[in-house]
């Protein structure tokens, strides 16, 4: 099939709408569930060469969580502890493959952002990713494949109608791609830069141990950023993404972005929150909204106007400001990956206060030296890629 009719484009007066291959050749997708729109499509083939390239680039298998063409959340599958467990919602509806602890990490990244999100996965996708997806409010998927059990669960989704997208494995771009803005073509080659250790070689700061699993948490961040909206930066820890900041005009927002995300993150597994008792029968995406509310900044007598009614079944302590900050200190051994250079040494400051230990950025600032002074003066490691990764 050479082109696919799709419902409307990014929004419902755009009109027609299709994906079609120019050259005339077979489309590498196929829908197997559900009729996926153009953001769909958008975010189905960016969070494929995500995983497929952090799969290449790592040997793990990998999944994303994707939301208006930018990652809320990647990772590789690396096994969940107990307290994974706990804080994304894992069920025991049997032993989790590590393409499913891929993809929990990837949505327990920032659960309120992948709220609908497009699921990407490197490898087939099974049963237990399909059991798990099934709880979860989600837009669709795209995998390589699906084993028969899998589809099953899938097909059952939203009556029916939840999408389901298998891409050829095999597929190779073309190396010249366009876009049409305002009537006028764009073109350009395909991003075709490979992202691995030798990237990582280039360590300008005193401190020059990189460990190979923060080399790992390196090679997710910049794949990672190479599919979101820049200017953009990445949290990364234990393998998965803790906090993105996509889109802004500003580096140090996306880096307080980010951040913050990642505080929300760890915050998530505070002894307080961990302990957090609700009704019988609340939807995940309720009882998001209402840890969010527990531990925001903005919240601190979450206890007022009686929202504790609503989704607590006991009333819950109060997580103090002076709490919130000791249990963030303890947040270490955290990677930062950038996909343009820092202009100052404030990004470093901020990304400190998070946990901040390994650093890769492009380098190429006029102030290169107040970032790496700052860098030095926390012990951290930094290194220089020298690629660019903005992504539009």
């Amino acid at each position: 099939m050479n082109e696919l009719q799709l419902k409307y484009g990014c929004n419902p007066n755009q009109k027609p709408s299709r994906i079609f291959m120019k050259d005339g050749s077979d489309l590498p997708v196929t829908v197997l569930s559900g009729k996926p729109g153009y953001i769909n499509f958008l975010d189905a083939l960016n969070s494929w060469q995500l995983v497929r390239e952090l799969k290449e680039a790592t040997g793990l298998p990998a999944a994303a969580s994707f939301k208006h063409v930018s990652p809320a959340g990647a990772a590789v599958g690396l096994p969940l502890t107990e307290t994974d467990k706990k804080i994304y919602f894992v069920d025991d509806e049997g032993e989790l493959s590590p393409i499913a602890c891929a993809y929990i990490r990837a949505r327990g990244a920032d659960r309120m952002s992948s709220y609908g999100d497009w699921a990407a996965l490197s490898d087939v996708c099974d049963a237990r990713v399909a059991r798990y997806i099934k709880h979860e409010v989600s837009d669709g998927i795209i995998a390589p494949g699906y084993t028969d059990e899998a589809l099953e669960i899938l097909r059952s989704k939203k009556g029916g109608r939840y999408n389901v997208v298998q891409i050829d494995p095999d597929y190779v771009c073309a190396e010249i791609e366009t876009k049409d803005v305002f009537g006028i073509t764009f073109e350009q080659g395909h991003n075709f830069f490979k992202i691995d250790d030798e990237l990582l070689s280039n360590v300008v700061t005193k401190n020059k141990e990189i460990p190979e699993s923060a080399k790992i948490d390196m090679i997710v961040s910049l794949i990672t950023l190479k599919y979101t909206q820049s200017n953009s930066v990445c949290y990364v820890k234990g393998g998965q993404t803790i906090g993105v900041g996509a889109g802004q005009q500003s580096r140090v927002h996306c880096t307080r972005l980010a951040g913050n995300k990642a505080d929300t993150w760890w915050l998530r597994q505070h002894p307080k929150v961990l302990g957090l008792q609700f009704v019988d029968g609340i939807r995940r995406a309720n009882r998001d909204n209402s840890i969010d509310v527990y531990i925001s900044e903005e919240h601190d007598d979450v206890l007022a106007e009686g929202e504790w009614q609503k989704w607590f079944a006991t009333k819950p302590e109060v997580l103090t400001m002076d709490e919130k900050k000791a249990w963030i200190a303890k947040l270490d051994d955290v990677t930062l990956g950038s996909d343009a250079f820092f202009p100052f040494g404030d990004n470093v400051e901020r990304a400190h206060k998070s946990g901040v230990k390994y650093i890769a950025e492009p380098g190429g600032s006029i102030r290169d030296d107040n970032v790496i002074e700052t860098a030095d003066k926390y012990g951290m490691a930094m290194a220089f890629t020298g690629m660019r990764l903005f992504h539009h």
